[in-house]
């Protein structure tokens, strides 16, 4: 009997229906379930966040059994999914990846894989990010098999034991082949290096400026130790706890100090 038997999930991603890490998290998943459901943006939606589609219509194309494309994020998919696709008997599990390369650090604010995860979340299920990280001494490609080979144990585990509401799971496996991983370590989100950067400025045909975003390794690279990037530095899997509440607790004593000693006659209409 496989280890999560009965246990209906849900996988998207950001990547897009036809990525290989989507075909690494089916095969993951369905070493856990006979019961996976695919619903994926029909295009990469990379940096996409927790956006929803509001001004566009949605539209769903059937890919297969129990797997469907939509013209969304991957926010979108999930919504569609748990609401429409699978509104009769909806996921238990939802697992979002795996991402082509890291989501760590501040890019997790970024990420449409940890959105996928983060909707799960916000309508009461369990949800799991996944990422794996480019293997750079080997030509920037991600070594699947790392998260294929040490994913669905992980994922056992972190099922049968549970995790607090409302809390999802960003996990991210480290670049390198899955003997050489050292370990998995609980971990927070870490602070990236800002000047990884890249803005490219070209010229098109008719003589205008267009650029291009994206991100190089950083010069200097000194995670701080507990933190998800330091873990994937020393070759270990990272499993970070987010949470969607966003509040920052340690700055309301101060902010009500700063307000509290305001002239009275401030904020007041004329």
């Amino acid at each position: 009997m496989k280890p999560l038997a009965g246990v209906r999930i849900l996988l998207t991603n950001d990547d897009g229906i036809h990525a290989p890490g989507l075909e690494t998290l089916e095969e993951m998943a369905r070493a856990l379930s006979d019961d996976v459901w695919i619903v994926a943006p029909e295009s990469e939606q990379s940096g996409a966040s927790h956006s929803l589609t509001l001004h566009e219509p949605l539209r769903i194309r059937e890919m297969g059994e129990q797997r469907y494309a939509v013209l969304g994020t991957p926010t979108d998919c999930v919504v569609m999914a748990v609401h429409h696709i699978m509104k009769d008997h909806p996921p238990q599990l939802v697992l979002s990846g795996v991402n082509r390369g890291a989501n760590v650090a501040d890019d997790v604010t970024y990420s449409g894989t940890v959105a996928g995860a983060m909707e799960g979340t916000v309508l009461g299920i369990p949800s799991i990010a996944l990422s794996q990280s480019y293997d750079w001494e080997n030509g920037r490609t991600p070594p699947w098999q790392t998260a294929a080979c040490h994913g669905p144990g992980l994922i056992e585990r972190l099922w049968s034991s549970g995790w607090p509401d409302p809390v999802l799971l960003n996990i991210n496996f480290p670049g390198c082949a899955p003997e050489k991983v050292s370990g998995v370590e609980i971990t927070r989100q870490g602070k990236r290096d800002a000047s990884a950067l890249r803005l490219i400025e070209r010229v098109d045909g008719r003589n205008m400026p267009y650029f291009w975003l994206g991100f190089q390794p950083p010069a200097v690279f000194a995670p701080k130790e507990g933190t998800d990037r330091h873990a994937l530095w020393h070759r270990r899997v990272s499993v970070t706890p987010l949470h969607m509440n966003l509040t920052e607790p340690s700055a309301n004593l101060q902010l009500s100090e700063t307000l509290d000693a305001l002239p009275p006659e401030l904020g007041k209409p004329k």
